[in-house]
């Protein structure tokens, strides 16, 4: 166990655990996996015993995929919260420093089929497992779960299977649909991307123009990004991640403006927009996209959000101005990506899937008793509003902070607020 400070003085310790890759095979196969501890400098300044009455809380990130946050400094709701708890933040399995996913750790897993068994121990359920593991290890009792996005959907994992353990939970932009296909999912989210697209051109009418400059270019030349890869208008469209959030909109509109250098696009274009949508850092996000929504007796994923694209022709490649798309992953995305292209047949593998393990018992979500705050964002184009509003209302015990002042990533934003208002509501 190592222990070091931060620029703040804040004090981190690394911990370890050894958990079996398939929980159902205790003894089979075991994976490392890391996490954080962070005490800030004002608790350690009170001493010892008040550091060790702090209880703790448990953050888990957003995916799938997504490591730890990994801070020179706490600010925002880091700095907010570790004034009242012990934050403990995990790489889930698979990301980080814990046993890491990519083409090179599955490619001794065998061929596409085999590869895709492997992936299913990496869901919410695995991970809650895992995080129980590291309960046990730190000897505590209980602790409160703050899940962000991918980590809400965890959150109401854990309160389905191991509720006794938990003092509170929070979840911002993270209600999860507890039944039904990921087609109703898509479905939703592209009418809001459609409507996030036109607020976006609203303010910059511009940048419609600009946008459609590009997509035109595509359709008359051969066009490679720096590493060799096509750009083609599939990916470019995934440049709608963005507006997902608030601030990190703006960000698209500095970028199209330095598009083209004379009749040809620029470099400085061509490198900003090969680092956005390049899977390198994560690859699970793309593979293991859809998995997420996969649930017993449900059909398979295949590849949903492609499928549902033909309903929304205005997203197609044909539209005269193609809309920007957002959390949708189609198989053209894994095919061209070179980290991901390795991938591809065991991408299709996860999306053929058919047996997927439970990832909530609903029973227990209705009769749930730990006191449990959920913010939903009202344009997030994420996690549906509608979709979760849905969830709220088969969780007992949960109570739903709305707000249209922020977009999926509040937090980053203004995460004080946010949390605060979740700490008041689970008091």
């Amino acid at each position: 166990m190592t222990t070091r400070q931060l620029m703040d003085s804040t004090r981190i310790t690394e911990h370890w655990i050894t958990v079996p890759l398939d929980w159902s095979v205790p003894d089979g196969e075991q994976i490392q996996v890391f996490a954080r501890e962070f005490v800030g400098s004002g608790a350690l300044s009170k001493g010892r015993l008040h550091v060790d009455a702090l209880p703790y809380l448990l953050f888990l990130q957003g995916g799938p995929g997504g490591k730890g946050t990994r801070p020179a400094k706490l600010g925002g709701w880091m700095a907010e919260l570790v004034q009242d708890f012990r934050i403990v933040m995990l790489d889930q399995r698979g990301t980080g420093r814990s046993n890491r996913l990519d083409r090179h750790s599955l490619h001794d897993r065998g061929a596409p089929g085999e590869q895709a068994e492997y992936l299913k121990q990496f869901r919410a359920d695995s991970i809650v497992r895992d995080a129980e593991a590291l309960r046990d290890q730190l000897g505590i009792r209980s602790w409160t779960v703050f899940g962000q996005s991918f980590g809400g959907f965890c959150a109401l994992t854990y309160l389905s299977f191991s509720p006794d353990h938990l003092d509170r939970v929070l979840i911002t932009g993270g209600l999860a649909p507890l039944t039904g296909h990921p087609d109703r999912v898509y479905r939703q989210t592209y009418r809001r991307m459609a409507a996030r697209n036109a607020e976006y051109f609203e303010r910059f009418p511009e940048d419609r123009q600009q946008l459609d400059a590009v997509f035109d270019h595509l359709r008359n030349h051969e066009v490679h990004l720096l590493d060799g890869s096509p750009l083609t208008t599939p990916r470019l469209q995934m440049l709608g991640i963005v507006l997902g959030a608030n601030t990190k909109a703006d960000s698209l509109h500095y970028l199209l403006e330095e598009a083209f250098a004379g009749e040809t696009l620029s470099d400085t274009f061509l490198a900003e927009v090969g680092q956005r949508i390049s899977f390198a850092g994560n690859p699970m996000y793309a593979v293991m996209h859809e998995s997420i929504y996969g649930l017993p007796g449900e059909a398979p994923t295949n590849w949903s959000a492609e499928r549902v694209l033909a309903e929304f022709p205005e997203f197609t490649e044909q539209a005269v101005s193609p809309l920007l798309t957002g959390e949708m992953i189609f198989r053209s995305h894994v095919q061209l990506d070179p980290v991901l292209a390795p991938l591809a047949g065991t991408a299709d593998a996860l999306a053929a899937a058919e047996d997927w393990g439970p990832l909530y018992d609903l029973d227990q979500l209705a009769r749930n008793e730990v006191p449990t705050a959920a913010c939903v964002y009202t344009d997030d184009v994420f996690v549906d509003r509608t979709l979760s509003l849905e969830t709220a209302g088969q969780v007992a015990n949960l109570s739903v902070y709305e707000t249209q002042d922020f977009h999926h990533d509040g937090i980053h934003d203004d995460g004080t607020a946010i949390l605060r208002e979740l700490l008041r509501r689970t008091e």
